[in-house]
């Protein structure tokens, strides 16, 4: 009897057919270019998780964000990989800083709540990169967020822009009375999250904290 073609089905898929065309191509690695890996071990040591913690400023109230790595070096290049190559594989790697984010974020029994991906994004991609780090952390993600509108492109704004921008074009649903964590693989200026709880919030969901892979620099203490 066929499996129904659930969302987790789905996700599955993604990332297997995303990582057999990676098979198929030339093998680097992605922190350093080393050949014939896909991650060297020096590289591999980089991703060592250091969660710190910060706080972002939502509507009503802030929120607690750790983040296990800094998303410069080889941090930044393996994500870029992961986002912009198609290199999923690579997600193994970073399972244990999603583990370790959530430890610190102290939240037992919280529902994780992955960031939504845009149409444009999972078009472009064909998977849904923070579904897939869930999941490399054995984590079954609740997919309770969607846009509602289009938002431009987060590149090159500044804080104010990035929060005009991404106002209002989130919605949460089937998530009332559940306590719950954000997750997302990189936090910049918090903007996206900012609007994440928001909608969480008003669809009945206690943010207990956010987690991501990496914080850029200037979000760090």
């Amino acid at each position: 009897m066929a499996l129904p073609f659930t969302a987790e089905v789905r996700t599955l898929c993604e990332g297997a057919l995303a990582e057999t065309l990676a098979l198929l191509l030339p093998v680097s690695c992605a922190g350093c270019d080393e050949l014939d890996t896909p991650l060297c071990e020096a590289c591999a040591r980089e991703l060592t998780p250091q969660p710190h913690r910060q706080v972002v400023d939502a509507p009503g109230g802030p929120v607690e964000v750790w983040s296990s790595l800094r998303f410069d070096g080889v941090a930044a290049r393996v994500l870029r990989a992961v986002k912009e190559d198609g290199r999923t594989g690579l997600i193994r790697a970073l399972a244990g800083c999603v583990a370790a984010a959530l430890a610190r974020a102290d939240a037992p029994g919280a529902v994780v709540v992955p960031m939504p991906t845009s149409r444009a994004a999972y078009r472009r991609r064909g998977y849904r990169v923070p579904d897939l780090l869930a999941r490399s952390a054995r984590i079954r993600p609740a997919r309770a967020l969607s846009y509602t509108r289009r938002t431009g492109d987060q590149r090159g704004l500044g804080r104010l822009e990035r929060h005009r921008n991404t106002a209002g074009s989130m919605v949460a649903r089937g998530i009332r009375g559940q306590r719950v964590v954000v997750l997302d693989d990189v936090i910049t200026t918090g903007a996206s999250l900012a609007e994440a709880v928001r909608a969480l919030r008003e669809a009945g969901a206690d943010v207990a904290a956010a987690v991501t892979v990496a914080a850029t620099p200037r979000r760090l203490p």
